[in-house]
């Protein structure tokens, strides 16, 4: 095929096939959150948010090996490297745009609202507020302290959070040398260092989980908890999510190293995945500042 060729796939029914395993993971993921039943509506949440979930884990699969079979035929032209490379860009820059919406409302809450709860400003509305109201962040009482009890304390930051941002940031460093092995041919490293990273995501994953059930358990700091609470597991569990997402990423990467794929200067979806690894790496730092330690 000429380099300047530009490969056209047929059609595909990869697309809507996830569009609709979104569809169903979403639901289920509102359903759940919203106990829109009491006695039936989380479990129906949970059922459609598993289906969706596993649905989308097959076509995944299905996906992947196709575009993994194209590329090795050798049907990907420069061109069509580059769009890869513009599509991957665009992808994180959505990603980042996703995540800097739920910073600007951190932001807001913290900056601007409860000062204004306080009474400062122009804004002020203090006579508007319940008795012993106290204008600092985190807020730890709700008006309602029976319905929605705030948290009992708050998770140490120099303990598990800080432990993960070390595994992170070895994590960055462990992918970026795996690369560099990866560009001098060197199979056996890019593996070592490749099955490092996927270590030190799950060993992130793992210690996230321990964070979750101390939080609940021990501090009473759940999405019921006030503002703070609701941005605390938005803002963590979303990332959860992303470094999850990553894991696998990393994983099947690591898998296709195992198998001989990619070359030292034909290897884009190993370098897709570091760049989103990275991405994952820079929002949790922002993350540890803004969340857990200012």
């Amino acid at each position: 095929m000429s380099s300047q060729a530009y490969y056209v796939p047929a059609q595909s029914r990869w697309p809507i096939l996830a569009s609709v395993s979104l569809f169903l993971m979403a639901y289920g993921a509102g359903t759940l959150i919203n106990a829109l039943s009491a006695d039936s509506g989380g479990l129906l949440g949970l059922g459609f948010l598993l289906l969706g979930a596993l649905s989308m884990g097959l076509i995944l699969v299905g996906w992947f090996g196709h575009v993994i079979d194209e590329s090795g035929q050798g049907l990907y032209s420069d061109q069509m490297d580059r769009s890869f490379r513009w599509g991957m860009s665009w992808f994180i820059f959505s990603e980042v745009m996703f995540f800097a919406a739920f910073f600007g409302t951190l932001f807001y809450v913290r900056i601007l609202a409860v000062p204004w709860l306080g009474g400062e400003g122009e804004k002020g509305v203090s006579n508007m507020l319940w008795q012993g109201f106290k204008a600092t962040w985190p807020l730890m009482s709700t008006p309602d302290m029976k319905a929605f009890p705030g948290p009992k304390g708050l998770i140490d930051p120099l303990h598990l959070p800080l432990i993960n941002t070390l595994l992170l940031l070895s994590s960055s460093v462990t992918v970026t040398v795996a690369h560099y092995r990866l560009k001098q041919d060197r199979r056996p490293q890019v593996i070592l260092w490749l099955l490092l990273t996927v270590v030190l995501g799950c060993a992130f994953l793992v210690f996230q989980a321990l964070e979750y059930i101390e939080a609940y358990h021990e501090l009473g700091l759940t999405l019921q908890a006030g503002i703070y609470g609701a941005t605390f597991f938005i803002l963590t569990g979303f990332h959860g999510m992303h470094v999850t997402l990553g894991t696998l990423m990393l994983l099947i990467i690591l898998l296709r190293v195992i198998r001989g794929h990619f070359a030292p200067d034909h290897h884009f979806g190993f370098e897709a995945v570091s760049w989103y690894w990275h991405f994952v790496d820079v929002i949790w730092v922002g993350l540890f500042l803004f969340v857990y330690l200012l």
